[in-house]
């Protein structure tokens, strides 16, 4: 099976869950970092991965969805400037773990994601994403995991609608109803949760709703006429929302999935950038168990 890891969001919930005075002996943060790195040491001794690889992201504004809509998660912050420093330090420990990575310019996490996982299932290997970003869960297929480490939950594919609302091959659609606030994409407004589940039990697909809107008036949905109304004067949002929260799955890759096996850590590596860290003990034996595990 092959491990993709959503590294930011490990990495952005050490940041506000661990003691913010931890730093480095020249007074560099180091809270985060310390954070992700117990978080992937955790997760290769506990799942012992044959493939693994860790996907981060490179900025919220230059990927190709900001072009497409300039607001696009332009609802939130820029991340304060002893984060990205420590993103940095993160990929850092990845190298020095065994660990592939990958980042891009143009692509989100959730693409690099979605491609490996892609190529993974064409060659007949299931993917577990380690995420609790509701969006990956448009990737799980039949023998695939959704695992929400953080919450220790596991969602297989048969898992997925009732967890999150709808089928994993539906849910770009049920986005496109919805939208997404934490991205800042409207979608239809007026259409919940409830009601863009109540339409994709009934209709195949968001271009099956829309080839069919006059049948939505007579669906036994509250203020059907009305919901009929919304699809029509918003379809345009509708249509936008899909493109941007659907995943790519064709990012251009020279890597093979051979390239994903995790190597040995590079031991005078690791424990040099433990040493620049000011970390204790405790990762330096979980590194050590990991290098034993590795032989």
């Amino acid at each position: 099976m092959l491990f993709l890891v959503d590294a930011s969001v490990y990495v952005f919930r050490a940041y506000y869950s661990m003691p913010p005075d931890m730093a480095d002996r020249a007074g560099n943060p180091t809270h985060a970092t310390f954070g992700f790195a117990r978080f992937l040491g955790d997760l290769i001794e506990r799942a012992q991965p044959q493939y693994l690889a860790v996907a981060f992201d490179e900025s919220l504004t230059s990927s190709f969805r900001n072009r497409l809509y300039p607001p696009y998660k332009a609802n939130r912050d820029p991340a304060p400037a002893d984060l990205l420093w420590q993103f940095a330090r993160c990929r850092e420990f990845c190298e020095f773990a065994g660990v592939r990575h990958f980042s891009s310019n143009e692509f989100e996490a959730d693409d690099i994601i979605g491609t490996l996982a892609t190529r993974a299932r064409a060659a007949g290997l299931p993917v577990t994403v380690v995420t609790r970003d509701k969006d990956m869960a448009q990737l799980v297929r039949a023998g695939d995991v959704y695992w929400d480490y953080a919450a220790n939950e596991r969602f297989r594919y048969q898992d997925i609608e009732e967890r999150f609302g709808c089928a994993p091959e539906r849910f770009v659609d049920y986005l496109a109803l919805t939208g997404d606030s934490v991205d800042n994409i409207p979608g239809v407004p007026g259409i919940g949760k409830k009601t863009a589940a109540e339409l994709l039990r009934a209709f195949e697909s968001l271009d099956h709703l829309y080839e069919n809107l006059e049948r939505v008036p007579l669906l036994k949905l509250r203020g059907a006429s009305s919901v009929a109304a919304k699809l029509r004067e918003h379809r345009e949002a509708a249509y936008l929302a899909q493109r941007l929260t659907r995943i790519t799955i064709d990012m251009p890759f020279s890597e093979s999935l051979e390239d994903l096996r995790p190597r040995a850590p590079d031991a005078d590596g690791l424990q040099g950038f433990l040493d620049r860290q000011g970390f204790g003990g405790l990762l330096r034996r979980q590194a050590q168990r990991i290098a034993a595990q590795s032989l």
